[in-house]
């Protein structure tokens, strides 16, 4: 009997139909698109695009849920192995700080993000990287102060800014992390004087947000404020003939405060390799490009330009140090700023 006879028959058709069967349950396996999921602070509308130029590059789909810092940071603690989630992306350094410290985060390696994300704006065991960079500056009514008049941050605790200075509440994470920031370079006792000569000078209660404070500001109840650019470049697009101008302080010193969005992939992710791949993807200058046309932030990426918008506002020096310590001193800075009556 020739060996090419063997699947004639009776023996034939067995083999034959387990053959069948087993490419139709492969087919639908092996075919079968990966899906990650995300956990994110940040919106629908700031995110989607990203994802959606992600799942076309890789044919990975992501599925994403999105809360408050906080909210996600107790999922994730309360889920803890049982946890769907693969990437958490959220603002601010000290968020991504305290997300590491709990856990939550796992170390990631990966040659492509050393290289598009700098030392500074990244966790040093790689727990997080920052993917968009966020100045905190000084936002001025340019009818009633004058440039010359600006130089620091220290220097809005001049009592010559008695009852012009506007801040947004100590309660969100920004000022925070600024006061941390500023605690690293001057110690405790200096940026409590600073912080208390900032509360001397408010010309009304703390508000909600950096908006309102930008209003303020446009309005003449005050002088000058504290804000994320991007903020003054929502409210500028809005209505370019409002009287606010941008100053960058601390450029004989320390440079303008900044800090980040960024992203880090879960302690327990099933899908620890696809997870990686949407951080690298979102660290891309294609990714880094959509960040800055979204929401007008600037790229962490140091290749990719700025764009027509954010170069309108000038150049500045951001500061060089590590935003680590934004975190690491977090509870030191909301200890300070409730002792100086910063609220």
């Amino acid at each position: 009997m020739s060996r090419s006879f063997i699947f004639s028959g009776h023996v034939g058709r067995w083999c034959s139909s387990f053959l069948l069967i087993g490419f139709l349950f492969a087919v639908p396996i092996s075919s079968q698109a990966e899906e990650i999921v995300v956990y994110s602070s940040r919106i629908e509308q700031l995110i989607k695009p990203l994802f959606d130029a992600f799942t076309k590059e890789t044919g990975i789909t992501v599925k994403f849920t999105t809360d408050k810092e906080g909210a996600l940071l107790t999922r994730l603690l309360a889920e803890g192995k049982r946890t769907p989630a693969d990437v958490l992306i959220t603002t601010d350094a000290g968020n991504l700080w305290e997300a590491a410290r709990n856990g939550l985060l796992k170390p990631v390696t990966s040659p492509v993000l050393q290289a598009n994300i700098p030392e500074n704006l990244r966790d040093p065991q790689g727990q997080w990287f920052g993917l968009t960079v966020r100045a905190r500056t000084i936002v001025y009514n340019t009818r009633k102060v004058k440039p010359e008049e600006l130089s620091t941050y220290a220097d809005l605790a001049d009592p010559k800014w008695k009852h012009r200075l506007c801040l947004r509440t100590s309660k969100k994470v920004y000022n925070q992390s600024l006061v941390a920031m500023m605690i690293a370079e001057l110690g405790e006792a200096e940026t409590e004087h600073i912080v208390k000569g900032w509360v001397d000078n408010l010309a009304t209660d703390p508000v909600a947000d950096d908006t309102l404070a930008l209003e303020f500001v446009a309005a003449g109840r005050c002088d000058v404020t504290l804000v994320n650019t991007y903020y003054y470049g929502r409210l500028m697009r809005e209505n370019p003939t409002l009287p606010l101008a941008i100053f960058w302080p601390n450029q004989a010193t320390t440079g303008v405060h900044v800090n980040v969005s960024g992203a880090g992939v879960i302690q327990y992710s099933k899908h620890g390799a696809a997870a990686v791949r949407l951080l690298e993807f979102l660290s891309s200058e294609q990714a880094q490009k959509l960040f800055v046309e979204l929401n007008m932030e600037y790229p962490a990426n140091p290749k990719v330009e700025y764009g027509e918008l954010l170069n309108s506002w000038g150049s500045f020096r951001g500061d060089p140090r590590s935003i680590v310590q934004a975190g690491e001193l977090q509870a030191d800075a909301v200890r300070l700023m409730d002792r100086a009556g910063y609220r």
